[in-house]
């Protein structure tokens, strides 16, 4: 059995996984996954003509999340949600009134798991389009919309949703079955969800700050504290919540891992004095660091990797992530997780190094006239926002390098998992501006989008006209759609790496070339310089 998955980085030979993929995924998921996005199209037909619906539309989000990269790789799961997702398209089809010609209208899947397996493999990415230019945007596209799904998942959870988005998400789903539409149609349908993303980290950071209040500067304490522990990995901060609030009182102590670092700076989180710390750095050494960590470890969102077996017993998932044979939490009863953690080793006593997250837009633009001044009086020469994902591939050297020679008179944004590049290291400050500014996790690509504009307001100038440099990591499908926002904005010169997409077309790269001068990483020297001028 074959399988061809290009969507992340890391994909094999820079080309595609075809035998079984990087992440971990065997060719019986990527053919579930395939399968369960040819169903979401063919739910999207008629669900754009049935109007909204909250039961189809919460089903979408969660069946687009389920295929982005280190999430689901359990195929009894994913099995089950094709079934799901046939018995709401013939609901929107009652709904809808309609009947549509056509045999992605017509899609039924098979009744036992082989079948859906079979019926997947006829529906892989190469079967999107006969023309691999049209082919390629429409793969950016989809893989926009996973992204932009994962971040509508986490504000759903939190109570928000968005009808205009939730209408786009069916629409474009739909257009990618649509053989009249041609390649500027698609490229139009992906900077539109580069539009909607941007309301959807909009709707998700409202949703974090009006439950939790604004991130705050806070220093994380990287050592660990003598007691019980819980260790929490993904990004879902109500899930967070929830846990803490069980664990209070019991004398278990929570730490935070990869993307749940930037939990620490919301009042509403970090009032919780069991919340300690944060233990380990980006999600790919999560191998080798959860084995030195001996109390209960729970995944609320993507970026869990194979474990290893000297943890397994001690390993949870919760929401859409899932791995076969671990324990899963459905709901919001974290027992099981608490019982596993009292029933485990202590960790030791042993106070390590400090560092600082909370530069959420909030925090930073409050010590605007700070920055803005230290600007005028050349003190502040350069804005460098360094970020988005992190990632075992060979190259991403670039960005610890990047950092260190960045000039004494610059300062550097950073957001995403990427930051475990360079977050431990010390840059100072310029005038009591911290040099290094952890703007938080991937979505808050909207706090950082936020200071840029309000940089420019404050300048009488466009953002392209700031003294500000874009310097990307990218991994997964949050990453893609956090670009289709930067591109809907129309900021250019943007630097990508350590590769550039496989899913990109030499043709489609060229278009992205011309009208955004988006440009792969190359040295250092070579990119500082230019930058600098």
């Amino acid at each position: 059995m074959s399988m061809l998955c290009n969507q992340c980085e890391q994909t094999a030979n820079g080309t595609g996984c075809n035998i079984s993929g990087v992440c971990g995924k065997k060719p019986d998921v990527a053919a579930l996954q395939d399968h369960l996005i040819y169903g979401l199209k063919s739910l999207a037909l008629y669900a754009n003509k049935a109007g909204r619906n909250a039961e189809i539309d919460r089903f979408t989000i969660e069946g687009l999340f389920t295929t982005v990269t280190n999430v689901d790789f359990e195929p009894t799961r994913i099995g089950g949600l094709i079934k799901r997702c046939y018995e709401l398209k013939e609901k929107a089809k009652t709904l809808s009134g309609v009947t549509i010609d056509g045999t992605v209208a017509s899609w039924k899947p098979a009744e036992d798991l082989p079948g859906m397996i079979a019926q997947g493999e006829q529906h892989g990415i190469n079967t999107q389009h006969i023309n691999e230019d049209i082919r390629s945007v429409i793969e950016i596209l989809i893989y926009g919309l996973k992204g932009m799904a994962a971040y509508m998942d986490h504000a759903m959870i939190l109570g928000r949703s968005d009808d205009e988005v939730m209408a786009f998400f069916q629409k474009a789903l739909a257009a990618t079955t649509d053989s009249s539409l041609g390649l500027m149609d698609f490229v139009g349908l992906a900077m539109e969800c580069g539009k909607q993303n941007l309301a959807v980290m909009g709707l998700l950071n409202a949703a974090h700050t009006d439950t939790y209040g604004h991130p705050v500067p806070t220093p994380v304490q990287l050592g660990t504290k003598a007691g019980k522990a819980i260790l929490v990995s993904g990004h879902d901060l109500k899930m967070l919540e929830e846990l803490l609030k069980q664990t209070d009182g019991k004398g278990i102590n929570v730490y935070t891992h990869g993307e749940m670092l930037p939990a620490h700076g919301y009042p509403g989180l970090k009032k919780y004095s069991h919340l300690v710390g944060n233990f380990g750095g980006a999600w790919q050494d999560q191998a080798k660091e959860f084995v030195n960590f001996p109390g209960a470890i729970i995944f609320n969102t993507n970026c869990i990797q194979r474990p290893s077996d000297s943890y397994t017993d001690r390993l949870f998932t919760w929401g859409l992530v899932a791995w076969p044979g671990i324990k899963h939490i459905d709901g919001w009863d974290f027992s099981a997780v608490i019982n596993k953690a009292l029933e485990c080793p202590a960790l030791p006593e042993n106070p390590g190094q400090e560092i600082l997250t909370g530069f959420g837009h909030n925090a930073v633009l409050g010590v605007a006239d700070k920055v803005i001044a230290a600007v005028k009086a050349g003190q502040i020469r350069h804005f460098f926002l360094v970020g988005g994902c992190d990632g075992a591939k060979s190259g991403r050297n670039y960005y610890t390098e990047f950092a260190e020679k960045a000039p004494k008179d610059t300062v550097i944004l950073t957001l995403a998992c990427g930051k475990y590049r360079f977050n431990k290291l010390e840059f100072g400050d310029i005038g009591g501006i911290p040099r290094l500014l952890d703007v938080g996790q991937c979505n808050d690509a909207y706090s950082a989008i936020q200071i840029a504009v309000a940089l420019a307001d404050a300048f009488k100038c466009g953002v392209n006209d700031l003294p500000l440099s874009m310097v990307l990591s990218w991994y997964e499908q949050k990453a893609v759609v956090i670009l289709l926002t930067l591109l809907h904005l129309g900021i250019k010169n943007i630097k990508i790496g350590p590769s550039l997409p496989a899913f990109i077309t030499p043709n489609v790269l060229n278009f992205l070339v011309e009208n955004f001068n988006i440009g792969p990483i190359t040295t250092v020297e070579a990119d500082m310089k230019a930058m600098l001028g």
